[in-house]
């Protein structure tokens, strides 16, 4: 039998990630709540004509359920603007500069002069009915190993509220996260396979955490839309898990072949069709399952509270001098530096990449500088119940390297002055290194090892570091042990 064909796919993302900034549109703190909510508001929402002056599909969709929505608010974390009582303040500018830097990362044209939209929705998550969104720039690209993919558009936009309980009659949302920036980034429907899906979310994901981004749990979100040949556009949500990623398209391009096949069999017998474009659910399993029809353009209209959005040359000039380096890039010239994987590793985890160059300048020895400054004060600091970071502070830290660079302690003495500091004595008294005179240590490691002939070196070595209690460095101590057996 020949061998059935690749099914063909085209495929495009959608990325949202929340800005670790204030919010959007007006100046309340970014902050989501545990504790128990000052006020609660009570409203019933309803759909607006869009630009078109028609009603999208989407909200007549969820207007028909006819739900009450209830709002939980704090007194100082949340405004009227967020109850929809008062009218939106300029964007937030920290915000702004974010969105910029992160579409000129993605190499995309700035625009100068933008609209603010409102873009209906009605499922309870916006007090007010809509979600304001800007067009900050678009026709991007980045690299794949299996070649560009285009960036369409790169949106700055508004959180939704956080939904607490969801029913059928009623659902209770936070306004806590109603307003926090969010920055949307469309891909071109260039992505031809799983594979390539995933490589590209990667990508962009890596772009964004070079940015003021927030990072953990639901401060990104991933959506899918992706089509086979003859049937029409789905847009995945939750598509959040890169491990399920690959499994979630396999099933979905086995879904719409099988759709597709059915719908030939009910062409022939009834002359019709019923494929129509819908947003569905990512599942734990990787199947998905209906959530709304998709929405149209009719969902947007113009934001007539604010003016026209401009982006200054001057300002992307200024983002553009001071761009941040992506991780791979910062790999390449860690590795080139002569740091070992697991000290690059530790040092991009920490998140301390200008501590570490600062540190390097006194003192040029990579690795050196990552043990002192990382791997010592949290193994020592883990040992004594202490705060490595509030024991071992930069100004300890660039101490100790300095008395290093001047010879005035030797390397292998660093870890005994950071347990004196850790122990509770002054940086002062614990840089009073005692001179080791290696003649008489030379000798007492040969009466070591007459007292106690046939040990393997490495038992000798346990029991000259015992007696020195850890004054003498170990390279040294192997090297006599490797003369005296």
């Amino acid at each position: 039998m020949p061998k059935e064909a690749k099914i063909q796919i085209k495929a495009g993302l959608e990325i949202h990630q929340q800005l670790d900034t204030g919010k959007l549109f007006c100046r309340c703190p970014s902050i989501l709540r545990q504790d128990e909510p000052d006020w609660i508001v009570n409203r019933r929402l309803h759909a607006v004509a869009g630009e078109t002056g028609e009603v999208d599909i989407a909200a007549k969709h969820e207007i028909e359920k006819d739900k009450e929505f209830i709002y939980q608010g704090y007194k100082d974390t949340c405004c009227l603007i967020e109850y929809d009582e008062e009218p939106p303040q300029e964007i937030d500018q920290n915000a702004l500069r974010i969105a910029v830097q992160i579409s000129l990362l993605l190499n995309c044209k700035i625009l100068p002069i933008t609209q603010i939209m409102r873009k209906t929705v009605i499922d309870g998550s916006n007090t007010s009915g809509f979600q304001r969104t800007v067009l900050i720039a678009r026709d991007g690209f980045i690299e794949t190993s299996k070649g560009k993919v285009g960036i369409d558009t790169v949106m700055l936009e508004e959180d939704a509220a956080r939904i607490i309980e969801r029913g059928e009659e009623k659902s209770i949302f936070r306004l806590d996260r109603l307003g926090i920036p969010l920055i949307e980034i469309a891909t071109a429907p260039d992505l031809k396979d799983a594979e390539q899906i995933k490589e590209a979310a990667l990508k962009i994901g890596e772009i964004l955490r070079s940015s003021k981004v927030k990072r953990g749990l639901g401060t990104i979100r991933q959506d899918l839309n992706i089509s086979t040949e003859n049937h029409p556009r789905v847009e995945i949500k939750g598509f959040q898990d890169p491990k399920m990623m690959i499994t979630v398209i396999e099933k979905e391009v086995e879904r719409q072949k099988n759709l597709l096949s059915l719908e030939k069999k009910e062409a022939l017998r009834k002359k019709e069709t019923k494929l129509v474009s819908e947003v569905r659910k990512a599942e734990k399993t990787g199947e998905t399952s209906f959530l709304r029809p998709m929405p149209g353009s009719a969902r947007m209209y113009p934001e007539t509270d604010l003016e026209l959005l401009r982006i200054k040359k001057q300002l992307i000039d200024e983002i553009k001098k001071t761009l941040p380096k992506l991780k791979t890039e910062v790999q390449g010239e860690l590795k080139k530096k002569g740091l070992t994987d697991e000290y690059i590793s530790q040092l991009l985890r920490s998140r301390r990449i200008n501590d570490f160059d600062m540190l390097i300048k006194i003192y040029n020895k990579p690795n050196f500088i990552v043990k002192t400054m990382l791997i010592l004060p949290k193994e020592i600091a883990s040992k004594q119940n202490k705060d490595a970071d509030k024991v071992f502070t930069m100004d300890v830290i660039e101490t100790i390297v300095e008395k290093v660079k001047d010879n005035k302690i030797r390397e292998e003495d660093v870890k005994q002055v950071m347990e004196k500091i850790a122990s509770g004595k002054s940086l002062q008294e614990a840089l009073k290194i005692e001179k080791v005179d290696m003649r008489k240590i030379e000798t007492e490691i040969s009466k070591i090892v007459k007292q106690k002939p046939g040990l393997t070196i490495g038992a000798y070595m346990g029991l000259v570091m015992k007696e020195f209690k850890g004054k003498i460095d170990g390279k040294k101590v192997m090297e006599i042990l490797q003369k005296l057996i």
